[in-house]
């Protein structure tokens, strides 16, 4: 029985994310509840927090978004100017504004990604992290921040002719240079440029210039202690399957793990005829981005270089010419237009394959340019807007889960509300999800360790009446004639 190749699998954590909508969480959470007026008063509360957290978020918003005025790229310059600010004051203004950032990508569950390289501004980050250090960071971290959040699976199915023929090339290749000692001196260099990183439950091969590790600990993918809960994704690539004559000429399956949602943040390289970009800050959000094209979402992407099948032309092509030559050459008399007709077909034929790879990358350009156009969410205050919604309406979910959890089961430490929370979400909406706890705990009071809840009446006389409901009473009238557009509102909610 032949030995059995190894998988490469890629463990992806829970995510702290819950994704189910906020409608969905109350209407289950209360139809468990016995009692009309109960039902009534878990409603309210409901509201009522959403309408505390948004209050209590709503200064550190306007903050942010005031700060990033003076460096969205459309009249962030300007507004520099407007408000007389000299470099020093557009520095603290700078890092004041990253650090919003960062706690907004904290609460929102985003996570800062790695690996990649390209020519950007080095000193945005590269001043910000030596006020605000953080563990872990990217070797990339002067230059761009990805953040991501969310996992999905990415798959497709064809024939890959091409890619198959350029794999099967690129593997004897690489056999030759085995066998004649040349890989060790060739490779040896480019992998004392990366950390070294062991593949788990691989084929043997490193993953050093592999940028689907991103944000995933590779060294603890199969730890004793990972949950059991984590999801293993196989990943299936052509470079790494075995090639027979079987699927050769056959439909392959490819796989990979995909991000769900990506924000990028970074800003060009300041250049002499464009002061005006000196200080813009640019903010990206994308979805569905594969963890192997994760280029496609930087500003300048690297453009790929010849096809081991193009290097095959183009050698096979010198060594006919060569031949040729060479045999005319040995001959008593030589034709120098014989030889020179040979010269100019190679010639021609090595021309022809080179203009034939320049209009395979313009088709491969247009490629990235259609994909990124289609992946794109939104960009500058718009992913910003949306950012601070995220925070309110995941932290609304979480105030809402602890405080039913409180209600329903009693008081609790935090690592037993954690772990109950948990299990509801599992067992009430069928998501594994890695409940953040401690955001919700930041709107509870604890005794000596502690976790419990004042009942529902109470709990709303605590927060009080909201400035919200003054106005919904107020425009009562109104309110009653627009009884569909709050339906549809309701119906849409998070």
């Amino acid at each position: 029985m032949g030995k059995k190749k190894k998988k490469d699998i890629i463990r992806l954590e829970r995510e702290s994310v819950i994704p189910i909508v906020k409608r969905k969480i109350i209407s289950a959470l209360t139809n468990r509840i016995e009692g009309r007026n109960e039902k009534d008063e878990f409603v309210k509360l409901c509201q009522r927090a959403e309408y505390m957290i948004r209050a209590w978020y709503l200064l550190h918003f306007e903050e942010m978004m005031q700060l990033y005025a003076l460096f969205e790229p459309i009249h962030g310059d300007r507004k520099i100017e407007q408000h007389n600010l000299t470099p020093e004051d557009v520095d603290i203004c700078e890092r004041h504004f990253l650090n919003c950032l960062f706690q907004v990508m904290e609460r929102s569950n985003f996570k800062i990604t790695t690996d990649g390289e390209i020519d950007l501004d080095k000193k945005l980050f590269t001043k910000y992290f030596s006020k605000h250090p953080k563990d872990n960071l990217p070797h990339f971290a002067d230059k761009y921040i990805i953040f991501r959040r969310g996992f999905g699976i990415d798959q497709m199915t064809a024939y890959f002719i091409k890619h198959k023929i350029n794999t099967i090339i690129m593997r004897l290749w690489m056999l030759i240079l085995t066998i004649t000692g040349l890989k060790w001196l060739l490779f040896r260099k480019k992998k004392k440029r990366r950390r070294p990183q062991q593949p788990i439950d691989g084929d043997g091969l490193s993953r050093q210039e592999d940028p689907t590790t991103i944000g995933v600990n590779i060294d603890d993918m199969v730890d004793e202690d990972d949950d059991e809960d984590d999801l293993f994704v196989e990943r299936i690539r052509i470079e790494k399957m075995p090639l027979s004559f079987s699927n050769l000429f056959g439909k392959v399956t490819i796989q990979e793990p995909t991000f769900d949602r990506i924000i990028v943040v970074y800003r060009r390289e300041s250049s002499s005829d464009k002061k005006e970009t000196e200080r813009n800050m640019y903010v990206k959000h994308f979805k569905g981005i594969p963890m192997a094209d994760m280029e496609i979402v930087l500003p300048e992407k690297k453009n790929p270089g010849l096809t081991p099948m193009d290097w095959v032309k183009f050698l096979v092509s010198a060594l006919i010419g060569l031949a040729t030559v060479v045999g005319s050459l040995s001959v008593k008399k030589v034709d120098i237009r014989v030889i020179f007709a040979i010269l100019t077909s190679v010639g021609g034929y090595c021309v022809k394959t080179y203009f034939t790879f320049q209009s395979n990358l313009v088709s491969y350009q247009s490629l990235i340019t259609q994909s990124v156009y289609d992946k794109q969410l939104d960009s500058g205050r718009g992913t910003l807007l949306h950012l601070c919604d995220e925070v309110i309406q995941q932290e609304v979910k979480e105030v809402i889960i602890s405080f039913f959890i409180l209600i329903e089961q009693g008081e609790a430490t935090r690592q037993e509300l954690d772990g109950r929370c948990e299990d509801l979400l599992k067992a009430e909406f069928g998501e594994n999800c890695n409940f953040d706890v401690d955001d919700a705990l930041q709107k509870l009071e604890d005794d000596n360790g502690k976790y419990r809840c004042v009942g529902l009446r109470e709990a709303n006389d605590i927060i009080g009446t909201t400035t919200e409901e003054v106005v919904l009473k107020a425009t009562g009238g109104v309110a009653a004639s627009t009884t569909d557009a709050t339906t549809t509102t309701n119906l849409l909610d998070y």
